[in-house]
C-alpha cells in the first residue's frame, strides 16, 4: 500500500467474435430492441447524431460510434471509418495490448547487480542499478533497494557504479514537438524514476530566490546533481534547456515567479537522474559509490544482490488509466513489444507493433499508432475499430473495472451525481483534439460502447511553438467538445437504453 500512496503523491492512469470488424458486418442501424421514449426525445433525435453535431457547430472533425456490448450490433456511426487523433484515449489500446502478452499478474523488476567478488563486504568490481522498465519506480523504491544492499553486507565498491537503461531504447521525449519543460513528455529508457520527472521548488530570498532541484516522495527528498537550475534576469521565455556536460541544465525567468513555488520538470538522462538518487540513499548507508555511468549492456554471469518488484500490472494499468500518465503508457507498451521478441529502435516502431497485434486481434486496421500514450498528434484511430474492441473484450469485463468513471454533468455544469446513466471511460485531451472512449449502462442496465473524437487539427497545425502550453482559444474548444461528448452519449442512453 505504501508505494502507491507514494506513486500518487509523485502523480499528484473474449467473445465468440473473431474480430472487430465480425461485430460491424452488415450490422443495421438502430437496435432491433423497442425502447421507451421520453418527453424530449424528439429534440434529442432531430437529425440524428449528425443533426446533434452540426447544432454544436464545433470547429474541425467529429466522428463517433456506438454499438450494444451484449448483441454486438452497431447502433449509430457518423464517420465511424475516419481516423483522428485519439489522444490519450490510446492508452485504452495499450492496456489491453499489454494485457494480452504481459498478463494481468505482470511484474517489473529492479536489480542491483555485481559483476565482480565479493569479500569481507568490498566488491571488487562493478555495481550495476539495472533497470527492468518500471514505469512505477519511486525514489522510495529506491531506497528499499539501497537498504536491502546494507543489508547483504556491501560496505565498499572498487569498480564502477553502471546503471542499465538497454531494456529499451533512448527517447529524448516522447513528443519532440511539446514545450521543452512540460513533465508529461520526458525521456524514456529502460529505467524510470518519479515518472522521469524532478521537482523544482524556488523561495524569494533577500533580492533573489532560493531554489532546489530535488528527487522528492512520500518519504524522502534527496537533492540531484544531474539537473540544475539557474534564474535568469528576464521575463520570456519562462525556461530555457541545454544539455551541458552530461546534466540538465535550466534557467527560468525571475519574471513569472512571484513568491515561491514548484513544479515538475522532465528529465531527459533517466540513467544518470536514478544513478544520482541511488548515490544519495546508499550514502546514508555508509556505501559510497562513484559518479554513475549508463550503460546499454548487461555482463553475463552477474550476481543478484538486491531487486525490487512493481506492482502487479493490473494496479499499473489502474493508475495509467486514472491518472492518464505518459511514460506510464509507453514503457508498458515498449514492454510488450520487447515480450513479443520485437526490438523496437523508436517509440513509433513499438506503436507500430501494437497496430499490427491491434489489426490481428480486433480488427482494427484502421488505427495507426505512433506511440502508446496518444501524446502524439500523427496517430490515427476510427471509433469504429475502437467501439469494435470494446464490444468484444466487453462481455468477459477485461477492461472496464480499469477505467475511470466520467462524471455526467449538470446543466449548470457541476457534477450530476444522480444521473441515470453511469459511464466508464477514457478520456483524452490535447490542444483543438479531445476524445472519449468506453462504456455507459443506461437506465435500463443496457451496456453500450462508444468512442467520439474531435479535432481541429488544421487549428492545432497553426499553434506557434511558443504557445503550445496554452494556446489561445484551445481551452474553450475543448470544453465545448467535452460538452457534446456529454450529449451524444445522454442521446445514446435515451434512445438505446430507456
Amino acid at each position: 500500500m505504501s508505494n502507491r500512496v507514494s506513486r500518487r503523491f509523485v502523480l499528484g492512469g473474449l467473445s465468440a467474435l473473431a474480430s472487430g470488424g465480425a461485430a460491424w458486418a452488415n450490422a443495421p442501424a438502430a437496435s432491433l430492441r423497442p425502447w421507451a421514449r421520453p418527453a424530449d426525445l424528439a429534440a434529442t433525435a432531430a437529425g440524428g447524431a449528425e443533426g446533434l453535431i452540426a447544432r454544436f457547430g464545433l470547429s474541425g472533425e467529429v466522428v463517433c460510434a456506438v454499438a450494444d456490448v451484449q448483441t454486438g450490433l452497431r447502433l449509430e456511426s457518423v464517420g465511424g471509418r475516419s481516423g483522428l487523433p485519439p489522444a490519450s484515449v490510446a492508452k485504452a489500446l495499450t492496456a489491453l495490448y499489454a494485457l494480452d502478452v504481459l498478463g494481468s499478474d505482470h511484474r517489473f523488476v529492479t536489480r542491483v547487480l555485481a559483476d565482480g567478488p565479493v569479500q569481507n563486504g568490498v566488491l571488487k568490481g562493478d555495481l550495476i542499478l539495472a533497470g527492468g522498465g518500471d514505469p512505477t519506480l519511486d525514489t522510495d523504491g529506491l531506497a528499499a533497494l539501497a537498504a536491502r544492499l546494507k543489508s547483504r553486507g556491501i560496505r565498499e565498491l572498487r569498480g564502477k557504479f553502471l546503471v542499465y537503461d538497454g531494456m529499451f531504447p533512448f527517447v529524448r521525449s516522447i513528443d519532440p514537438g511539446q514545450p521543452d519543460h512540460v513533465g508529461y513528455s520526458p525521456a524514456v529508457a529502460g529505467i524510470a524514476l518519479n515518472f522521469n520527472r524532478v521537482h523544482f521548488e524556488w523561495k524569494r530570498a533577500g533580492k533573489g530566490y532560493a531554489v532546489s532541484m530535488d528527487a522528492r516522495s512520500a518519504k524522502y527528498r534527496p537533492e540531484v546533481d544531474v539537473a540544475r537550475m539557474k534564474v535568469a534576469n528576464r521575463n520570456v521565455p519562462v525556461y530555457t534547456y541545454a544539455d551541458q556536460k552530461g546534466a540538465d541544465h535550466w534557467t527560468v525567468a525571475n519574471g513569472a515567479l512571484g513568491n515561491g513555488g514548484s513544479r515538475w520538470l522532465p528529465v531527459r538522462k533517466p540513467a544518470l537522474y536514478a544513478g544520482d538518487v541511488f548515490r544519495t540513499l546508499t550514502r546514508s548507508h555508509g556505501i559510497v559509490l562513484p559518479a554513475a555511468q549508463a550503460t546499454g549492456q548487461l555482463p553475463g554471469g552477474a550476481q543478484t544482490l538486491a531487486e525490487h518488484r512493481s506492482e502487479a500490472l493490473t494496479e499499473i494499468l489502474r493508475d495509467m488509466l486514472k491518472y492518464s500518465t505518459n511514460i506510464t503508457a509507453e514503457m508498458v507498451g515498449l514492454a510488450t513489444t520487447v515480450a513479443r521478441g520485437k526490438a523496437p529502435a523508436t517509440l513509433r516502431d513499438s506503436a507500430e507493433e501494437m497496430s499490427r497485434w491491434a489489426a490481428a486481434k480486433y480488427g482494427m486496421a484502421g488505427t495507426r499508432m505512433v506511440d502508446h500514450s496518444g501524446l502524439g498528434d500523427a496517430s490515427r484511430m476510427t471509433p469504429d475499430d475502437l467501439v469494435g474492441a470494446l464490444v468484444l473484450v466487453g462481455r468477459n469485463g477485461l477492461l472496464r473495472p480499469l477505467l475511470k468513471p466520467f462524471a455526467m454533468r449538470n446543466a449548470k455544469g457541476g457534477i450530476d451525481k444522480d444521473h441515470p446513466i453511469k459511464v466508464d471511460a477514457k478520456t483524452g485531451t490535447l490542444n483543438f483534439v479531445s476524445g472519449l472512449g468506453g462504456y455507459l449502462t443506461a437506465s435500463d442496465g443496457t451496456e453500450l460502447a462508444f468512442a467520439i473524437f474531435t479535432a481541429d487539427t488544421a487549428r492545432r497545425a497553426r499553434i506557434a511553438p511558443q504557445d503550445r502550453e496554452r494556446p489561445d482559444g484551445a481551452r474553450s474548444w475543448n470544453r465545448k467538445s467535452k460538452q457534446l461528448q456529454q450529449k451524444l452519449i445522454e442521446r445514446w442512453g435515451a434512445l438505446y437504453g430507456s
